[in-house]
């Protein structure tokens, strides 16, 4: 074994103690899990808006950027369900330089991953007491959900984490809706089995144990586009790539099919400000077509404080080091644009 072993990360249970869910946000989370959960199962009109950060890399720019997303929650209430977007896992796709906030809570300094594990949950705790909204993260690594699994409301799987059999049998043991992500190869067929894997459920070894799981019928879709084999980007938010998933949706045994769109990644080709437009045009197809507007129960956004991005060592405050995001200031443009057309 070539591994060096750093040191003994504390475990969940130990975490939590630390940095406790307040009773007070623990209610508003079970009635914001109850809401997305009627939205996912049709018995809600509500659209929800999966927003935030491309990488959640800063506590303090994510705590304001979420602070000044809670006040555009109040204006779209009736009609918009927003769930913050804080990935703390996330990291630059090659690995290289920043590897996400579990490991580098400051990303100019080297990993530690106690630090990181205490410097995540503190984030989503503190977002949540601050503007009442229970957040999303990316299920990067499956054996890190239990430090967070009392305080989120939503988790997606990443393109290149959809085909992990650890991911689909983890997914199968959450309580929240588990979007999977289509491959970045754009083949439906793995996102729909992945669906299928995490709705039933399974016996597996989890963090050492033996475990049991009974399925999550919230999993569901989310199309993010993909690219080919010579890496061109390709989209598939359009009406009949939607209709296709539809279809492909109708012929499988799946609980409560929906669907989520990404419009930023290959959606866009990561040109971060077409995100509006893409958003604009899931909204046509939605009231042209009945059932794209049954099965599409929203959008997933890339946003932050200032648009674009930035070396890791840029220094503007509230701007990406990894993706580009859209500002907060056309995000809320968007989201009262989609509010006026529901």
């Amino acid at each position: 074994m070539s591994f060096k072993y750093i040191q003994t990360i504390q475990s969940p249970e130990e975490i939590k103690e630390q940095l406790p869910v307040s009773k007070e946000l623990a209610q508003a989370k079970a009635l914001r899990d109850k809401e997305i959960q009627e939205i996912f199962m049709g018995k809600s009109d509500k659209f929800l808006m999966i927003v935030g950060p491309c990488s959640a890399d800063n506590e303090k720019s994510v705590l304001d950027y979420m602070v000044r997303l809670g006040k555009v929650q109040d204006q779209v209430a009736e009609k918009i369900l927003l769930i913050p977007r804080i990935y703390t896992n996330k990291p630059r796709t090659t690995g290289e330089g920043y590897k996400g906030m579990v490991h580098q809570p400051d990303p100019l300094e080297k990993a530690d991953m106690e630090a990181g594990v205490l410097a995540i949950r503190r984030m989503h705790v503190k977002a949540g007491e601050l503007t009442g909204m229970t957040s999303a993260d990316e299920m990067l690594y499956p054996d890190n959900h239990e430090y967070l699994d009392d305080i989120l409301s939503y988790v997606a799987v990443g393109a290149r984490s959809v085909e992990n059999q650890q991911h689909r049998v983890t997914a199968s043991g959450v309580d929240i809706p588990v979007g999977m992500k289509n491959p970045t190869s754009g083949d439906i067929s793995v996102m729909l089995n992945a669906i299928k894997a995490a709705q039933i459920g399974h016996d597996f070894i989890y963090r050492g144990q033996e475990v049991e799981t009974m399925g999550n019928p919230f999993a569901h879709a989310i199309m993010r586009g993909f690219v080919d084999q010579y890496g061109r980007s390709f989209p598939n938010y359009h009406f009949e790539d939607l209709k296709y998933l539809i279809e492909k949706y109708n012929e499988r045994d799946l609980k409560y099919p929906s669907i989520i769109v990404d419009v930023n990644h290959a959606n866009s080709n990561k040109q971060y400000q077409q995100q509006p437009r893409i958003a604009d045009a899931i909204m046509r197809n939605r009231r042209y077509d009945p059932e794209i507007k049954q099965y599409v129960k929203g959008i997933m956004v890339e946003s932050y404080i200032e648009g674009g991005s930035q070396k890791i060592d840029g220094g503007v405050y509230g701007k990406s080091i990894t993706d580009p995001c859209l500002s907060i200031i056309e995000t809320q443009r968007m989201i009262l644009n989609i509010a006026e057309k529901l």
